[in-house]
């Protein structure tokens, strides 16, 4: 090594060696897990000696960090909970539909006075042996002959209301059994008090029959522009 000559200049003189600081400077960083945001705001440059920190600051900081998680968690919680609402209300109006009793029928004879009776019901004209369904969720109690309806289902809801399904040419299911909607419950014929094949279909209420236009209309369901609201979502997705 070659010796340095009084002469030349000490580059060194008057300066010393920086001890590497101890341990305990750099114990604040362990804090970052309970005071997260707090500490970045305070600077890389700026990280103070964990004894000069106040710990009442410290303090502070890790209540504002468990709140702040806090907050985070109760917002997730809340989220998934309202997705879970609204696939469960999905999922319910999907499993206990209003649905139209059968497709590719002519709107005839609306609820009304005719012939200076009433006509408590709508007739949808259509081929004898068409299939029709029932239009909600509920329980068979009639199947059989019903005098003037012929042939006839009645199927009562669970909110109480009735569908009267009338002229049938045959009846396929049996009083007492649970149907859901659009669950088969014959075949549209000509049968009772009728002047064509044609499905008759009556809406009763406390045992007063409804218009079921606007009764199904509200739930949905346009019989006069043969469309339901099931299919309407459908399409518009």
């Amino acid at each position: 090594m070659r010796q340095r000559l009084s002469s030349e200049p000490d580059r060194y003189r008057g300066r010393r060696r920086v001890p590497t600081p101890p341990r305990s400077r750099y114990a604040a960083v362990v804090t970052t897990a309970f005071v997260g945001a707090g500490i970045v705001a305070l600077g890389a440059n700026a990280l103070p000696d964990a004894k000069s920190v106040n710990p009442s600051v410290l303090d502070e900081l890790k209540q504002a960090s468990v709140t702040s998680q806090d907050a985070a968690a109760r917002g997730d919680n809340a989220d998934r909970a309202s997705r879970s609402g609204r696939a469960d209300s999905q999922t319910a109006g999907e499993q206990d539909p209003w649905l139209l009793p059968l497709h590719g029928y002519d709107f005839n004879s609306p609820y009304g006075m005719r012939w200076g009776k009433l006509h408590s019901g709508v007739d949808l004209v259509a081929p004898e042996g068409t299939p029709y369904v029932a239009i909600h969720a509920g329980t068979v109690t009639k199947a059989g002959w019903f005098g003037g309806y012929g042939y006839a289902v009645i199927v009562q809801h669970a909110d109480g209301s009735e569908a009267i399904y009338g002229h049938s040419s045959e009846v396929n299911v049996q009083e007492g059994q649970q149907v859901k909607a659009g669950d088969q419950l014959g075949l549209v014929g000509n049968t009772g008090h009728s002047y064509g094949s044609h499905l008759h279909l009556e809406i009763h209420v406390n045992g007063q029959p409804l218009d079921p236009v606007p009764w199904l209309g509200e739930r949905g369901v346009d019989i006069q522009l043969e469309t339901e609201a099931l299919y309407s979502e459908v399409a518009a997705s």
